[in-house]
């Protein structure tokens, strides 16, 4: 979780952490990628912050082979279409505006890891696209979604 917010940053590892999330904080770009050579399974990055933003910290994440299929969740209080559409092409794997709910944030870590919140597992492969993994569905049940 990288958010220059020590209240979001807190309130979020409260909720992570209850179900069983082990949480690494980050409260600038440096901390950020110091956590990111950890490889954690999803990162959660707040857009606006002082110095080096959100998406340049993205940028530097989909530019490294190591760390380019990561899924990065945006959590921002940025919400014109416009903000969301540059996340998206800048690679963010999913895009929550703030305020939000522990469910949202929960629904979006289940989304870009594979979970989607299905009510049966179904298997994945990842493949190489544009630089960063992307999940492609192997079932004709998912193919029609």
């Amino acid at each position: 979780m990288v958010d220059d917010d020590t209240d979001t940053l807190a309130l979020t590892k409260a909720i992570l952490s209850a179900r069983g999330f082990e949480v690494l904080l980050a409260d600038c770009a440096e901390q950020a990628y110091a956590q990111i050579d950890k490889r954690p399974d999803v990162v959660l990055l707040d857009v606006m912050m002082p110095g080096t933003s959100g998406l340049d910290v993205l940028a530097k994440i989909r530019g490294v082979p190591t760390t380019a299929g990561l899924p990065v969740i945006l959590l921002t209080a940025r919400q014109q279409d416009r903000d969301l559409l540059e996340g998206y092409r800048e690679g963010a794997d999913y895009y929550i505006t703030k305020p939000c709910t522990a469910q949202q944030i929960l629904f979006g870590i289940r989304l870009v890891l594979g979970d989607g919140g299905a009510a049966t597992p179904v298997r994945r492969e990842r493949r190489r696209d544009r630089g960063r993994s992307v999940d492609t569905p192997t079932s004709p049940r998912e193919i029609g979604r």
